[in-house]
């Protein structure tokens, strides 16, 4: 009997080592399918992003693209002439729809190890997939707002510069201080330490997610998440209102720029080489500018 009982339990043990054996495997296969299935709609989205802002600015509506000139020509200046308010909300419109299609495409490559850290850690809840769209929803409001500031600064100075027969002349004085602007911050330390947690995204999560509150805390990962990607990336996007916010080229060198200081592993050391680059080029303007013997 002892033999036979042996034997029983060995058996059991076995079966019961294959079915844990078992479970491991299609819980690795499923996770592995959610996995691909994440992957697959963020391209989904980025890609989405970059088509219809490409067809966008190579359409007959890309001058809309271009913030300063919204009302002055086409169907959008006879709307703004006769629709009442239609000078506020027709502008405000476009610029939501052109701000929002550059940022999906430019800045949401650089946050997919957030998401991919933030959607393993809630990966066993319900609510996960909501939970990583209010993550998304919330790095998006952050860079939001800061276009909403970045652009009626931009309006303020244009409208300023139109009223001064110097800077009507001198225009690109201010590209040049914008460009020469964003090769200073390269080198600044405010710069190195919203890299520093934005390259951190296990760490960032665990500091903010509790799982009291899911989606207040969720929405608060993504928009402190953003929040530090301004801090890191705002002077680079600010080049976009001088070299056009409609030029899709330019938007993709930035983006590829930004998305490696903040996810390579030596994309730390891009930094000061860049800021050297953004000077040159700041001193190439004002020489070109200046210079007596350029004709």
């Amino acid at each position: 009997m002892p033999g036979i009982a042996r034997r029983a339990f060995l058996g059991h043990s076995m079966a019961g080592e294959s079915g844990n054996t078992g479970s491991a495997s299609i819980a690795a296969l499923r996770s592995g399918e959610r996995r691909a299935a994440f992957h697959a709609l963020m391209a989904g989205l980025i890609a989405s992003a970059w088509a219809v802002l490409w067809l966008w600015s190579s359409s007959p509506y890309g001058r809309y693209l271009d913030h300063g000139r919204w009302t002055e020509v086409g169907i959008a200046a006879e709307i703004c002439r006769t629709v009442p308010g239609g000078e506020i909300v027709l502008p405000a419109a476009l610029y939501t729809a052109g701000w929002v299609l550059m940022v999906a495409a430019m800045m949401l490559p650089t946050t997919l190890p957030l998401l991919g850290v933030f959607r393993r850690i809630v990966a066993g809840r319900t609510d996960a997939g909501r939970l990583v769209a209010l993550v998304g929803g919330g790095f998006l409001c952050a860079w939001f707002g800061f276009g909403l500031a970045a652009h009626a600064l931009d309006w303020m100075l244009l409208a300023a510069a139109r009223e001064t027969p110097w800077f009507v002349a001198n225009g690109w004085v201010i590209g040049a201080a914008v460009v020469g602007g964003a090769g200073v911050f390269q080198f600044s330390s405010l710069k190195y330490r919203c890299l520093d947690k934005c390259r951190t995204p296990l760490g960032f999560v665990v500091e903010r997610w509790r799982g009291i509150a899911p989606r207040r805390e969720a929405l608060r990962v993504g928009f402190d998440h953003g929040a530090f990607c301004i801090g890191c990336c705002w002077a680079l996007m600010l080049l976009m209102f001088i070299v056009g916010m409609g030029n899709v080229g330019w938007m993709l060198a930035l983006g590829a720029v930004m998305a490696a200081e903040k996810n390579l592993s030596g994309g730390k050391r891009l930094s000061a080489p860049l800021g050297v680059a953004l000077l040159a080029w700041a001193g190439a303007i004002i020489l070109m500018n200046v210079s007596p013997s350029v004709a």
